[in-house]
């Protein structure tokens, strides 16, 4: 593949951060770029990792983590999703300086896997092809940073601006991600 290739699909694979980075930013009380650039730096990381693990088991047993990871990737964009709409519709009536200025590491650790699994089936795939995985998995971790650190401070202005309802927006965009993963791949199968 030709960098120019790597760069597109770099950020190609940093969409979905891209998405749940506004919901999450959004979520926040004015979060600052300090919390953003962790944020962006989080999702970062496990896109750049994802693609590494998914590389490896395509030279084991692609098969086998093909028929699973969009049901993984579903559940947990499902169940964080939801959890996001509840807790939007919970802070009824809440002024906006009661909501919380960073979110729990762990938090941003499984919505960044949620939103990564896409980039492990193309670590699959990039097995069988002629490609630098460092290089690859290196420009899909920085494509990601940028655009979830970009994400979050574009939440906070749509936070601000829409107050509990970005939550409820976020958690809904993020189970629409769960549910087109769902469906494309679906789909090619069917």
């Amino acid at each position: 593949m030709s960098f120019y290739a790597l760069l597109i699909l770099a950020f190609g694979m940093s969409m979905d951060a891209f998405a749940a980075s506004i919901g999450k930013g959004a979520a926040l009380y004015r979060p600052p770029l300090r919390e953003a650039l962790r944020t962006g730096i989080i999702f970062g990381v496990v896109e750049a990792i994802t693609p590494v693990i998914g590389w490896g088991i395509g030279l084991a047993a692609s098969q086998y983590v093909l028929r699973w990871d969009h049901w993984i990737a579903f559940a947990l964009l499902m169940l964080l999703g939801v959890r996001m709409v509840v807790e939007g519709i919970k802070k009824d009536g809440q002024e906006p300086v009661n909501a919380p200025r960073r979110h729990g590491f762990w938090l941003l650790v499984t919505t960044a896997i949620a939103t990564s699994l896409d980039a492990m089936a193309v670590g699959v795939g990039l097995a069988f092809l002629e490609v630098n995985i460092v290089t690859t998995a290196l420009l899909i971790g920085l494509a990601t940073t940028i655009m979830a650190t970009t994400g979050m401070l574009l939440g906070r202005f749509l936070g601000a601006a829409m107050g509990k309802w970005a939550e409820v927006m976020g958690g809904v965009v993020l189970i629409g991600i769960g549910c087109t993963i769902l469906l494309e791949h679906l789909a090619v199968f069917a």
